[in-house]
């Protein structure tokens, strides 16, 4: 579960592997707690009432905006990795824009099980 979780970092800007959907669901649930505990630990409520942030000009709100920049990449490129897996490309991604369809696609698309494939074959924990 912690090896998911650095894969998650580490991996950052890798697109073309695969990531199970152990590898993304766990990534994805640890990093929310995370971020939810240092908000709540650095008094971000505005960020969790609302689900927008206003950036300030404090130490703690400026923190608080480069880690959800850097948890939106890595969860962009884990999503690609996870669409990989299950034999679809990540343009895929680009259903979400569609309001409220969009979003329910791209969650039953993250929760297809792993299809072998030929043009992913290497899953993110083999890549160096």
């Amino acid at each position: 579960m912690i090896r998911y979780y650095q894969e998650f970092w580490t991996k950052l800007f890798v697109f073309n592997a695969t990531a199970t959907r152990a590898q993304y669901w766990t990534a994805y649930i640890i990093n929310g707690i995370v971020i939810w505990l240092y908000a709540v630990l650095t008094h971000q409520q505005g960020y969790l009432h609302n689900g927008h942030y206003a950036l300030s000009l404090s130490a703690n709100s400026l923190i608080f905006g480069v880690l959800l920049l850097l948890a939106w990449c890595a969860n962009f490129t884990v999503r690609a990795r996870r669409l990989h897996d299950s034999n679809h490309s990540n343009w895929w991604l680009l259903i979400s824009i569609i309001p409220l369809i969009g979003g329910i696609w791209l969650f039953i698309l993250l929760l297809l099980p792993t299809q072998r494939n030929a043009r992913w074959s290497i899953n993110q924990s083999e890549i160096n």
